[in-house]
């Protein structure tokens, strides 16, 4: 997959040559509806004979409008990763920035849609674009002069009504419900971090936790204890993990969450190493409990439960 990160309206040029067909959207989680996107784009390259393309932006819009963190459900690598298996040829990586969101409906269309020699467009029924998402999918087929054709996915829904979106997937997980997200993407949720040094308490309790630190602007799981999966350097390994504060040993209040994964199946060195973490099942809320022997004896009750359900 060939990567542009395009910027306007200095940044635009893309290898000459090739001809697209288009799914565009801001794609965070790259979730079951985004999926229908993206495949109907890859169909219609098909018959054409031309190749699929995927635009998407960075940041997100609305984190231009507020200045505050949105939470991505799949942050620029991830997101990345997971293109790269849905049989996409160019990835479209636009900044978006005061200079875009000022383009009209028309001038996005002459820069990024005629500009790059789309021959086909497909976004989802609820994508807009040009100044104050004053562009509906309408506007894109009438612009198009003749010069590319357009299709419009209607919305993909889940338990009969509801639409699968990015908001809903961000609601689950923060109401701890990874196995009903994973439902909406179709795989499970993932974060990524390094291994940074902790205050070692797993260790004094027997049980060694890896701290994973991840970014401020990535959304992780409620607080609570998961059965999770952990990719490092290439090989699966399961564990249990805390998302929480810790708060048997911190005040709540003064306390940022942090991840601490317990490897079930081996005992290695990661400080420093690059951790995902597949979040497959919610145990339990995290709790505060009155003793060291009670909480050793919960995080061992955790731990079997853990392996249950990975094995089960």
């Amino acid at each position: 997959m060939k990567v542009y990160k395009l910027r306007y309206p200095d940044q635009l040029q893309i290898e000459p040559g090739h001809a697209y067909s288009l799914a565009v959207g801001f794609f965070d989680g790259v979730h079951k509806g985004h999926q229908e996107v993206i495949t109907a784009a890859d169909e219609t390259a098909s018959q054409l004979g031309i190749e699929t393309a995927v635009m998407t932006f960075d940041p997100h819009p609305s984190q231009l409008f507020s200045g505050k963190n949105v939470g991505y459900i799949t942050p620029l690598a991830e997101k990345i990763r997971l293109l790269e298996d849905l049989n996409v040829d160019a990835l479209f990586i636009v900044s978006f920035d005061w200079d875009l969101a000022s383009l009209s409906p028309r001038q996005f269309i002459d820069t990024f849609i005629k500009g790059l020699d789309v021959k086909h467009v497909t976004a989802g029924f609820d994508f807009t674009f040009g100044m104050k998402g004053s562009g509906t999918m309408k506007d894109m087929k009438e612009l198009s002069d003749g010069m590319y054709g357009t299709t419009t996915i209607e919305k993909v829904t889940f338990a009969g009504e509801e639409k699968v979106s990015s908001t809903k997937v961000r609601q689950l997980l923060g109401d701890g419900g990874v196995e009903k997200a994973a439902e909406l993407l179709g795989r499970p949720f993932r974060t990524s971090g390094e291994v940074v040094h902790g205050e070692k308490r797993g260790r004094q309790l027997g049980f060694p936790t890896a701290n994973i630190h991840m970014e401020e602007d990535v959304i992780v799981p409620a607080n609570g204890v998961y059965a999770v999966r952990c990719l490092i350097e290439e090989e699966w390994h399961a564990g249990v993990c805390n998302m929480g504060v810790k708060p048997t040993f911190h005040d709540p209040k003064h306390r940022l969450p942090t991840a601490e994964v317990h490897l079930l199946d081996a005992d290695l060195n990661l400080y420093g190493k690059q951790v995902a973490i597949d979040w497959l099942f919610r145990i339990r809320s995290e709790r505060k409990f009155d003793s060291l022997d009670a909480l050793k004896e919960q995080i061992g009750k955790d731990k079997q439960t853990a392996l249950d359900l990975l094995n089960g």
